[in-house]
């Protein structure tokens, strides 16, 4: 059970509801609402007294300089929403929906928002009864926030546009009427809280994070099994080796690949005393997304847990603090990192792959890793249409590279003339972590048929597997059997992905020091 009370979340605690794996609730502790309507009560107060708070008695970004008259000043936030009901593109997933909705919610309960209680039991209900707006990913430039992909937000809880509910789309306020629940009207500044902020790419963040932390162990691991089935040395991976470069992230990936390759009194192929780069580098490659995350947590985390609308309402100090908290810099940042090192990996998996098809440097193993045998061999092409699909999407993967987050456009008549592409950045880690899995699943399955051609030839047994590469290799194995003559591997390979994806595969759980 995931409570929202103002106290710091993790990324897990926001992914945990994304996947539905964990209950929500709000807090109903007294102390918790007192803070939240010392909000809204300090804003009552200062309309009363005609006091000038940008968005609540003005107009929105530029037009902050036009006053509204008071009898109009309830009607501005569905203006608000209404307005940016411009989205385009494909819809946001019910994963990254829930996420969205969470990290909203999440930022809301700090109390420096200015919002009702109300509100928070609102966004508490659309997340506990699955009813999840209908978000298209496009329109956001990352500050003033993610202003247009939460107006659908925003729309929903005040009972308007659409929604997917029960697999369905439906129209919000049917839904509303089948649950018996009452469309909110928002009060002054509830319309910039929910939209003018980071939630939107601070969710997809959340979700990139876990799938990079997931991607780093299970490269390692492919790394492993492709060396095996290659033949290759594991004395690259020595424990003296790395101690003499101490990134502990590299010095962590050495020693996964230790518990998976036990160093024997010599090399395995005394032919050659050096592997190529893709395995003898691989601690290289993929430690740099181990020593990359303690760093984007933090980043990620202190945004999640951060009020990040504007203005910023003290309700206790009885400060209205105008300023650009929604600027998502820092998201843009991560995002913008972790699509480089994941297309990396990409990269590192994808050369991997080119060495096991290759009899020029698999060192034995059958032309394209193909099962067939005797006069079937000259028909059969085994995993050659793989590797060239591996290679698009990897090709694709580093293509997304390019930082979003130097992209700034100066919009909406120079008011918002710096901006941070923070939410195009996440999207864009995101496609390079789908295109990256894609590679992987390819990865898994030639390192899977790689390694059962050299049990076949009898140059390795199952007993000299460790039992967590021999568990899953029987797993694969369940999903995709040995190939032995040509069929079409799609089907295997999204049903790959998707174990992937759901993070089927228990991997290297003790994480502690190397």
């Amino acid at each position: 059970m995931v409570t929202f009370d103002g106290s710091p979340l993790q990324i897990e605690g926001i992914v945990a509801i994304a996947l539905n794996k964990d209950d929500m609730q709000l807090s109903a502790n007294t102390e918790f609402r007192a803070r939240i309507d010392k909000g809204t009560e300090f804003l009552d107060r200062l309309l009363i007294e005609d006091g000038a708070i940008y968005g609540v008695t003005t107009g929105y970004g530029d037009s902050c300089t036009v006053n509204i008259p008071p009898d109009l000043v309830g009607e501005l936030p569905k203006h608000l929403y209404t307005f940016h009901g411009c989205g385009m593109g494909a819809y946001l997933s019910p994963e990254m929906t829930r996420a969205v909705l969470a990290t909203r919610l999440a930022s809301l309960c700090r109390g420096y928002s200015g919002v009702s209680y109300a509100l928070l039991e609102q966004l508490t209900l659309l997340l506990q009864h699955d009813i999840l707006p209908l978000i298209p990913e496009e329109g956001s430039v990352g500050a003033s926030g993610d202003l247009t992909p939460l107006s659908y937000v925003a729309a929903v809880l005040c009972g308007e546009r659409k929604v997917l509910y029960q697999g369905e789309i439906k129209e919000t306020h049917e839904v509303f009427k089948t649950l018996a629940i009452k469309a909110l009207v928002l009060r002054p500044k509830e319309g910039l809280a929910i939209m003018n902020g980071t939630a939107v790419m601070t969710g997809l963040a959340c979700m990139a994070y876990k799938r990079a932390d997931y991607l780093a162990k299970l490269a390692t691991r492919l790394t492993a099994i492709t060396t095996l089935a290659t033949d290759g040395n594991a004395h690259h991976f020595d424990d003296i080796l790395f101690q003499v470069k101490p990134h502990p992230g590299l010095q962590k990936v050495s020693s996964w690949l230790r518990q998976d390759l036990p160093v024997g009194e010599s090399p395995r192929n005394p032919k050659r005393l050096q592997d190529r780069y893709s395995l003898r580098c691989a601690p290289h490659v993929i430690g740099v997304m181990e020593d990359t995350a303690p760093w984007a947590r933090q980043l990620i985390e202190n945004e999640l847990n951060s009020a990040n609308d504007n203005p910023i309402i003290d309700g206790e100090g009885e400060h209205v603090l105008h300023g650009g908290h929604f600027y998502g810099g820092h998201i843009a940042l991560v995002m913008d990192t972790l699509k480089n090192i994941i297309a990396n990996t990409a990269d590192l998996l994808d050369r991997q792959i080119a060495l096991m098809v290759d009899t020029k440097f698999n060192h034995g193993l059958p032309a394209n890793l193909s099962g067939a045998e005797g006069s079937r061999s000259v028909i059969n092409h085994g995993f050659k249409a793989v590797q060239i699909g591996s290679s698009a999407w990897t090709a694709e993967a580093l293509k997304q590279t390019m930082p979003a987050s130097v992209f700034s456009r100066s919009t909406e008549c120079h008011n918002q003339d710096k901006v941070s592409m923070g939410t195009i950045a996440a999207r864009d880690c995101l496609r390079v972590l789908q295109l990256t899995e894609q590679v992987a699943s390819a990865a898994l399955l030639c390192a899977c048929q790689g390694l059962e051609l050299r049990i076949r030839q009898k140059e390795l047994s199952f007993e000299t597997l460790t039992p967590d590469i021999l568990s899953m290799f029987k797993s694969v194995r369940d999903i995709s059997p040995f190939l032995n003559e040509d069929r079409a591997l799609d089907i295997e390979l999204h049903a790959i992905v998707k174990a992937i994806q759901d993070q089927i595969w228990v991997l290297y759980p003790e994480t502690g020091d190397a």
